[in-house]
């Protein structure tokens, strides 16, 4: 049986480099082998010029082999340095929308997709507007203005995991924004006692279910062969 998703979905991670854009992929692919129509969007996307692929072109890339279509992508804003949004805006000299304006189009993608998948940048309280709103902001109000709205964690494999998941998911919790569960982002290949542990412990630090592991290389295979994989890493998702 499948899981019962919100209408938007926050993709955040507990930090930088693991591996956000292939589980929005793969939650993107799952989601469409049960026959939801999903879009996706990257909020804020740093540390790549204006010619190179970023989060959102590596979505469709990796989606395309669901019929041949990728999934419909949008991002926000882009910024060249590799820091936080409002970091790197500054050294741009740009100031960036608030919330509310990124509220405003998520909610109009919502009213004509099944899921929205909203992958922020970096951790859950990183700042990526101009006046300093968060993904956690964006996620309270978008249930204070009625939609529903949860949150996917990508987590690291690895020591310290356990406690970065287990504070995203009280800050979580402390603005009444529903963890739906967890997912890892990069399983390696040969896994230590950490990381077996880690696969036990993430439910219970989380009070979220485990959604799934993704395999260490995931986001190489091609998008047919990513198509096929997906929903077997997310079986919940896929139903």
């Amino acid at each position: 049986m499948s899981l019962s998703l919100p209408s938007v979905v926050l993709v955040t991670g507990t930090g930088t480099e693991v591996g956000k854009t292939i589980a929005t992929a793969a939650l993107a692919c799952a989601l469409r082998a049960r026959g939801t129509d999903v879009a996706v969007v990257k909020v804020g996307q740093t540390g790549v010029g204006p010619d190179e692929e970023g989060d959102a072109a590596t979505v469709a890339r990796l989606t395309a082999g669901v019929d041949g279509a990728p999934v419909p992508t949008e991002e926000f804003f882009r910024l060249r340095d590799p820091l936080a949004p409002d970091a790197a805006a500054r050294r741009e000299g740009v100031t960036l929308p608030p919330v509310a304006t990124h509220l405003r189009r998520i909610t109009e993608l919502a009213a004509t997709h099944g899921v929205v998948l909203v992958e922020g940048s970096g951790g859950l309280l990183v700042r990526m507007d101009s006046r300093g709103g968060t993904l956690a902001d964006l996620g309270k109000a978008l249930r204070y203005k009625g939609s529903s709205c949860g949150v996917v964690l990508v987590a690291a494999a690895g020591l310290g995991t356990l406690n970065h998941s287990a504070l995203t998911a009280e800050a979580l919790a402390a603005r009444g924004v529903p963890l739906i569960g967890t997912i890892v982002g990069s399983w390696p290949a040969h896994p230590g006692l950490a990381e077996e542990s880690n696969l036990v412990d993430l439910p219970t630090v989380t009070g979220a279910p485990l959604l799934g592991y993704l395999p260490e290389g995931a986001g190489t295979l091609t998008p047919a062969e990513f198509a096929v994989a997906a929903p077997t890493w997310l079986p919940t998702i896929a139903g």
